[in-house]
C-alpha cells in the first residue's frame, strides 16, 4: 500500500474537503441523480474527516477507502462514539454501490442513514481538531 504520509494537506484542508463532500451528499438530487452517488459523497465525507484526525495526530495512513482500516489506526486511548464504529458501513458506497450489478439500489432509508453517519463523523472530527475532545 502506498502511504499518504507525505501527502500535502493540513487537518483543516482535509476537513474542508470532508465538509464539501457532506454538502454534496445532502443536496436535493436533481432528476436522474441516483442516491448511490449521494451516498458516495457521504462516504467520502466520513473518510476525509477521519483522515483529517489522523493527520492532526501525525498518524500515517495508506491510500484506502476503508473506513474500518482508518478507524483501526486511531489511538486506543480515544473513546470512539458508537457512530464512528458504525461509519465503517459507509465503505461499500466508495466502490461497490457505484457500479451496476454489484449492489441493490440505495433506498431512502439507507441514504438518510448514510447522511446521519457522515454528519456525525464530520462533527466528531471537527471537535478533535479544535481540541475539544480526545
Amino acid at each position: 500500500m502506498q502511504s499518504e504520509e507525505n501527502s500535502p494537506g493540513s487537518p483543516e484542508d482535509w476537513m474542508r474537503r470532508a465538509c464539501s463532500d457532506l454538502r454534496l451528499a445532502k443536496i436535493t438530487p436533481p432528476p436522474g441523480v441516483m442516491l448511490e452517488n449521494l451516498c458516495f459523497h457521504a462516504q467520502q465525507a466520513a473518510e476525509k474527516a477521519i483522515k483529517a484526525v489522523l493527520v492532526f495526530l501525525n498518524i500515517p495512513f495508506a491510500k484506502t477507502h476503508s473506513i474500518r482500516m482508518l478507524i483501526d489506526l486511531l489511538p486506543e486511548n480515544y473513546t470512539l462514539p458508537e457512530y464512528i464504529e458504525e461509519a465503517s458501513r459507509l465503505t461499500d458506497y466508495a466502490v461497490i454501490s457505484r457500479y451496476p450489478g454489484y449492489a441493490e439500489p440505495v433506498n431512502e432509508k439507507e441514504y438518510h442513514e448514510a447522511i446521519y453517519l457522515a454528519d456525525h463523523v464530520v462533527s466528531w472530527a471537527e471537535k478533535i481538531i479544535s481540541r475539544e475532545v480526545q
